[in-house]
């Protein structure tokens, strides 16, 4: 799930996956692989991604029902 949000919240920002690799400080290479599903991000990383794409963790994480119990509408963020 984590690399399916990833992959839409970037293209919904209109980004390019060079540009999400240099903003959180990685090679394209190990980028790639988080959109791809083959490696995961530490949880420092995890943070910094949400924040380079303005949404919670829990929505990359596909915690949407952990979300709408606190109100938050994941509808904003697809």
């Amino acid at each position: 799930m984590f690399n399916k949000r990833l992959r839409q919240m970037r293209m919904n920002r209109n980004l390019t996956q060079q540009t999400m690799a240099d903003s959180i400080h990685v090679a394209l290479r190990s980028y790639q692989c988080y959109e791809t599903g083959t490696r995961t991000p530490s949880y420092a990383l995890l943070v910094h991604i949400a924040d380079v794409l303005n949404v919670p963790t829990d929505y990359l994480l596909g915690r949407d029902e952990f979300l709408k119990s606190l109100g938050v509408s994941v509808d904003e963020y697809q």
